[in-house]
């Protein structure tokens, strides 16, 4: 992701949470109640004008069951390229795997990286999908 503003990062995690909550099909009334906030101030965290605080975000991730490391980042707490650093060495360290296979993991933790990028700008989509293609 690149570097937003504090409002961009406000409002692109607040897209992400209501996309995240459609596709679990909760209602926001249920999600709220799951994660222990108000239903305004939910709606306010999705339409962008609310920042959540991390706990916020950690609860609200536990009730969508995903990573609240995912919300961190798109809320700009946690920065994706320390993030993909850390990952990609982890990667690279891993001495239970061959150099083959630390590349393809690599690979495709890039690709779905892009796809998922792509999916939240849909400008960008076109120029992701093609930098996910494998070379031929």
């Amino acid at each position: 992701m690149d570097q937003l503003d504090p409002a961009g990062a406000v409002r692109d995690v607040g897209r992400y949470i209501r996309e995240q909550r459609r596709q679990a099909e909760l209602s926001l009334r249920n999600l709220a109640k799951q994660a222990g906030v108000s239903n305004p101030y939910l709606s306010q965290i999705e339409r962008g004008l609310r920042q959540p605080s991390a706990k916020i975000l950690k609860d609200i991730a536990r009730a969508l069951r995903i990573s609240a490391e995912t919300l961190y980042l798109r809320a700009g707490i946690l920065d994706a390229g320390e993030q993909d650093g850390d990952l990609i060495a982890a990667i690279l360290r891993e001495p239970r795997l061959s150099e083959r296979q630390k590349q393809v993991l690599i690979d495709i933790y890039k690709s779905f990286r892009a796809t998922s990028e792509a999916n939240l700008d849909p400008d960008r989509s076109r120029n992701a999908a093609s930098a996910a293609e494998p070379p031929t």
